[in-house]
């Protein structure tokens, strides 16, 4: 709803009132239907200060990218000694996933919208190649194998991705124990690709 005559205190705040408005309209009209006038009207503000803090109606759901990035690659490089690849990008986005966990109210909605929505799904992939790769990177960081850094940071990121829509669609569990199990999966099928692999003697 609008509130006529309130007038956002501060950057952050008319931020998070822009981001609040885009989720409600996107939701009662569809993305592409609403236009980013529509959601300025609704968070109380002008188009020019939807400008300001987004470069376009999509980027509102990508806002929290460059600090799940900064998190996820902080994580890595903290990571203990040791540790396989998929077992430090566990522990990593065991880390991250409190981001998702202390905004679901956001976070849940944002991703239903994603979902039916084709150019913010494109987007997403987008966002999510380069987040992919920059875990890669931190994972290099750490001593490991080119090829085998960015096939992990691959693995990794799609079982992160089924564990968050996992939770999303069983909220009766926290998104840790939907990673968990993620990686539990993981496992099993490595193991049974190991398994499974044909003598090449």
């Amino acid at each position: 709803m609008r509130y006529p005559g309130w007038v956002p205190r501060s950057g952050a705040e008319a931020r998070r009132r822009l981001q609040q408005a885009a989720l409600e309209l996107y939701q009662e009209r569809g993305f592409d239907q609403t236009t980013t006038a529509e959601i300025a009207a609704r968070a109380g503000v002008n188009e020019r200060t939807f400008f300001r803090h987004f470069p376009d109606k999509r980027e509102v759901l990508f806002d929290g990218e460059a600090d799940l990035r900064a998190a996820l690659m902080e994580a890595v490089a903290d990571a203990p000694d040791g540790l396989k690849p998929l077992e430090t990008l566990l522990s990593a986005f065991r880390k991250a996933g409190r981001i998702l966990e202390e905004n679901r109210p956001f976070s849940e909605p944002r991703l239903a919208i994603i979902a039916v929505t084709p150019a913010l799904r494109e987007r997403d992939l987008a966002k999510a190649a380069s987040l992919t790769e920059a875990v890669a990177q931190a994972l290099r960081q750490r001593g490991v194998a080119d090829r085998l850094a960015g096939l992990a940071a691959q693995t990794g990121w799609a079982a992160f991705h089924h564990a968050a829509q996992d939770w999303i669609d069983d909220p009766s569990q926290s998104l840790d124990a939907h990673l968990l199990r993620a990686f539990d999966d993981l496992r099993t099928l490595s193991a049974t690709a190991s398994h499974d692999r044909p003598d090449r003697s």
